[in-house]
């Protein structure tokens, strides 16, 4: 259960820093590079959000069901 909510709540940030970045990037129109890090913070969440879900697969703390 606490891996479930680590996950929602990284994906929660990850999209924090998209909506950010998006406000970034329309409010500077150019002027600054605060939009690139937060994408930038954006894309480094995610590949660790990916990490974290494929070593707690193969180490067995989140466990594959059937969907179809």
């Amino acid at each position: 259960m606490l891996i479930k909510i680590f996950v929602v709540l990284l994906l929660i940030v990850i999209i924090g820093s998209l909506s950010s970045g998006l406000f970034f990037l329309v409010s500077d129109k150019g002027h600054s590079d605060r939009a690139v890090k937060a994408l930038t913070w954006r894309i480094a969440l995610s590949l660790a959000a990916f990490a974290l879900l494929m070593m707690g697969s193969w180490a067995g703390f989140i466990q594959p069901h059937g969907v179809f």
